[in-house]
């Protein structure tokens, strides 16, 4: 019965609800920030493998 009785004085604790609103929106952010790189990463790659086919193609005279 005692760690029911904990489990509901948890439960309707409001204390830690703000941290975990926080903490939600900090997760939010992060996996935006993730997909932002990963869409430049794959953005920069595509520019850096342009260049290097145009100076080779410059370099060899194709």
């Amino acid at each position: 019965m005692r760690p029911l009785r904990l489990l509901l004085k948890i439960m309707r604790s409001e204390h830690g609800t703000s941290s975990l609103e926080y903490g939600l929106i900090l997760a939010f952010i992060v996996l935006l920030m993730h997909l932002a790189l990963q869409a430049l990463a794959g953005e920069t790659l595509t520019m850096w493998t342009t260049i290097s086919s145009k100076s080779a193609a410059a370099i060899t005279g194709h």
